[in-house]
Order: C-alpha cells, then structure tokens, then sequence
C-alpha cells in the first residue's frame, strides 16, 4: 500500500473523515436553506451579505481565546461540545424554520439571524479543536496525502450538501429540508464520539503561563513567522474581496433566473471542481511544497471568479465555479499541510484560533462585503471588481513577503523558521 493510502488505515483518521464529512454537508445544506429562506422573504443582497457577518462577529469574539483553552484543554472534548451545540441549533432551526412552530408575530428572520450567530460562536472553538486532533492523530510525513483526502471528503460534502438541500427545499418545502442538516450534524456528533480513548483524552502538558500571556504567544509567533502570516493573509484578502458564494441566491434569480433548485447545484460547483483536485492531490501528495504555487493558484481563482461574474448562461456560470474550487481545493491543502508543518504542537489550538479568525474574516466578512459592494455597484459589477481585486492581492503580497516566491516547505521544516 502506498503513502497515499495508508493513512486510510488509520481508524482515528476515518472518524475524522466521517466526522468533518457529515457536518460539513450540514452546515452547507443550513447556509442554502437560511440564504434562500432570507431572500424569498426579503430579495435583499445585502442581507444575504448580513448573514456571513452575523456569523463572523461571534466567531471571531471567540476566537480571541478559544485557542488557548484549546491548547490547555482536551481538544477531542470541545470539538465534541460545539457539535452537541450545533446539533441542539439545527434542530431549533428545524422547529422555527420549518414552521413546525409559529413565532409571534410570523416573522421568523430575527430567529434565523439568531441561529447563526450561535453557529460562529461554536465554530470559533470547533476549528483549533479540530486541528488540534489532526496534529494528533496523523504523522506529520502523511499530513499532505491526509490533507488531499480530508479536502475530498469536505469538498464531497459541499457538492451532496447543496446539491440535495436546493432539491429538497424547491421539491417538498423547508419543513422537509430542515431534517437533513440536524439528521447530519447528530450523526457527525456520534461518529466523533467514537473515536479511541487516547484520542478523546489527549491534552498538552500544562503550562505555567496566565491565559492572557498564553493567547500573546499564540500571536507572537505568528506574527514573527513570515511564512505563517503570509499564507494567511493572502488567502484572507484574496477570498474578502474575491468571495461571490453569498451573492449566489441572487445571481441565480437575476441573472440566471434558476430557483432553489439551480441555487443548489451552484453552491454546489466550486465543491465539484475541488474534490477532483483533491483526489489528485491525496493520491500524488505533494512531498514539498513550492510556495510560489500558492500564489499562482490564488491568482487563477481570481481570474475564474471574474468569468463567473461576467457568465450569462448557467453551465458557464458552473463551470467558472467548479474552476474556483479547484484551485481553491489546492490553496487550502498548501495552507493547510505547511500550517501543520510548522506549527509546534503544543500551539497548535493557539495557531488555529488566529487561522481561523482570517478565514472567517475573508469568508464571512467577505460575505457582508460582497452584499455592499452588490448595493454599492450592481451585482455584476461587484462580482468582477472583487476578481480584480482578488490579483492586485495576490501581486501586493509577492511583493511585501519574498518568501512567498522563493522558499520550499517539507514535513522536517523547522517549525520556528
């Protein structure tokens, strides 16, 4: 058996699998319902916008610290805790959403809005928790081939997810649609639960520090390594302003004039195109990592979304998307594997709570982005100005971080370069 495949034998990494599969296809078929629940009540762009900031407030709030009670903590056991939330808010979601109980008043966007907000609170904690147990549970030669299999799952799920909860909610309503996600958040919480006793149980030696000095440290190395915050940064800036996901509901009513139905298989192309480039990838890992690549490939993900703004029909605004994906599904493994690389494992809880705080800057916050730029300029106009602006990043941070353009990264880097 190849490297490529071993890491499949590990019982531990399945779980995972399962684990991030299962939610990740929750929480995509939560964001299609709530999207397309928000704009047939209100046809608003910039509340489609609202929703990822609503999200990213709570989540980033939380992750100023989650990383340190992560690092301090049973990773295994918090991750747990957020699924258990996330499975008790789906099913609220299910109650109000799905009408099965009246609101006063019948307006149910202010309890939507709640949800998500809930949802960023437990993702602040369940992102360091879960990159915390990929430290533990895989070897760090086998993290690039893990990381392609781990993008496959997720991006399979980003493909069933939407594909199924757009089918679900034009064919039978939301009531119907609102079982998928809690049946599939419950399951990635048992699946989770599975997972061996050394696992569940793993926690750092601790630490004499103060939980404040702690979170400093985090930062610090961070901000020393260029690396790091190169990677980082770029992908928060290059997605910001790049995004156009949010805007989908109303690109596929205005300008493509497809429902739920069409909104599904649109959310769901981006995840098509990734998980052909990341079963590529877990089956020819790539054993160093170039970082030049990374900026080539985010730059190619700038130039499909503005094909994609300036697409008309639905199989060219699809296929741009898939595009977008496939290079994204590259810029995530990159990110990912040289993160695990680098990062000591005693700050990996740490370093994943900052990580996360840009992911969810330039994916929520983008998304706030996109609904104002769409008020601000046209919904076209807004998609093409964001791929635009997707380059220019990609050109500024060649030029402030040299390293970008000329270091390589292996699994025995020195984790404090």
């Amino acid at each position: 058996m190849t490297d490529s495949y071993a890491i499949l034998r590990n019982r531990d990494f399945r779980l995972l699998l399962g684990t991030q599969g299962m939610l990740n296809m929750g929480n995509q078929a939560q964001a299609v319902i709530v999207g397309w629940q928000v704009y047939s009540l209100t046809h608003s762009p910039l509340l489609l916008g609202l929703i990822g900031l609503t999200e990213a407030v709570p989540a980033l709030i939380g992750a100023l610290f989650s990383g340190h009670f992560v690092d301090v903590g049973r990773p295994h056991r918090i991750y747990l805790a957020c699924l258990g939330v996330l499975m008790l808010n789906t099913l609220a979601l299910l109650l109000i959403g799905g009408g099965l109980v009246q609101v006063p008043g019948g307006n149910i966007l202010p309890y939507l809005f709640g949800a998500v907000f809930i949802s960023g609170l437990s993702r602040s904690f369940s992102m360091p928790a879960a990159f915390a147990l990929i430290g533990q549970i895989i070897p760090r030669p086998q993290m690039s081939a893990a990381g392609g299999w781990r993008i496959s799952v997720i991006q399979f799920s980003h493909i069933a997810g939407p594909a199924l909860a757009g089918l679900i909610y034009g064919g039978y309503g939301p009531g119907i649609a609102w079982i998928m996600p809690v049946c599939l958040i419950s399951g990635a919480f048992i699946t989770l639960a599975l997972m061996a006793h050394s696992t569940r149980h793993f926690r750092n030696p601790p630490r004499p520090e103060k939980a404040w000095q702690s979170m400093k440290a985090g930062w610090r190395f961070i901000l020393r390594h260029q690396v790091l915050m190169g990677v980082m940064a770029l992908d928060m800036f290059a997605v910001l302003f790049g995004g156009a996901i949010a805007m989908l509901p109303a690109f596929a009513d205005q300008v493509l004039h497809v429902g739920s139905e069409g909104l599904g298989l649109l959310r769901a192309s981006p995840a098509m195109g990734s998980i052909l480039m990341a079963l590529v990838l877990a089956v020819r890992p790539m054993k160093t990592i170039r970082l030049r690549w990374l900026l080539y490939v985010v730059a190619l993900y700038g130039l499909s979304m503005i094909g994609f703004g300036l697409s008309t029909s639905f199989i060219t605004a699809a296929l741009f998307l898939a595009l977008s994906g496939a290079f994204d599904s590259v810029s995530v493994i990159i990110r990912g594997t040289v993160a695990q690389w680098l990062t000591p494992d005693d700050m990996r809880g740490r370093v994943s709570a900052v990580n996360s705080m840009f992911i969810i800057s330039s994916n929520e916050i983008g998304a706030f982005e996109s609904g104002l730029a769409a008020r601000l300029l046209g919904l076209v106009p807004s998609i093409i100005v964001g791929g635009c602006a997707t380059l220019l990043v990609v050109a500024v941070t060649a030029l402030l971080v040299p390293k970008l353009r000329h270091d390589e990264i292996h699994p025995h880097s020195h984790k404090s370069a």
